[in-house]
């Protein structure tokens, strides 16, 4: 049957909806077996992973879909965000930064990147990409406080205040939160 892979993949979808995940990942993978080509079957196979917390085979999935389509940035996001979570933050901020290469408006590995800087202690692009990523989603609120903390941390007390004053404007409890991890006790 010449649509077959689609087949698969909707049956794949259709067990997401009701919760069987093991079922899921047969029809995807049976999905790749119709069409070998078949890059979403591979992508929404790595979500389907991530979700299920399996890190390592989300990676494995999202590498395959990118071998498949190399310049799709979402799939270099994806495989990003399961670095990260691993803890692989070098390998994560290189996905990141290819995201960026194919779409620079790719507001969420802006954020990763940011992320993963962070948690090497590069606050300094850790802010950069944080920037970037308030930028291109100014109602973001959890890229409002990674900036704050960002610049907190490299001691640009007036960077935090305006991103406080900003951040109030939208997220009140988001706001808090960034006044009471920003505020020097004792």
């Amino acid at each position: 049957m010449k649509y077959h892979h689609w087949l698969h993949f909707y049956r794949a979808r259709f067990f997401i909806l009701i919760k069987q995940e093991a079922k899921a990942v047969d029809a995807f993978k049976m999905a790749l077996a119709a069409k070998c080509d078949f890059g979403l079957a591979a992508s929404c196979l790595g979500h389907l992973y991530a979700s299920l917390g399996q890190m390592h085979l989300a990676e494995q999935s999202f590498l395959e879909a990118l071998r498949i389509n190399p310049n799709d940035s979402v799939s270099h996001f994806n495989l990003g965000f399961s670095y990260e979570k691993q803890k692989q933050f070098e390998k994560a901020i290189t996905s990141f930064k290819s995201a960026i290469e194919i779409d620079a408006k790719n507001d969420r590995a802006w954020y990763g990147m940011g992320l993963a800087h962070a948690a090497l202690n590069r606050h300094d692009a850790a802010a950069e990409a944080l920037e970037r990523a308030a930028a291109l989603q100014p109602m973001n609120p959890h890229a409002w406080y990674n900036l704050g903390m960002a610049y907190y941390t490299l001691g640009n007390k007036d960077k935090v205040g305006d991103i406080i004053e900003h951040l109030n404007r939208f997220d009140p409890k988001m706001t808090k939160q960034l006044i009471r991890e920003t505020s020097s006790e004792g």
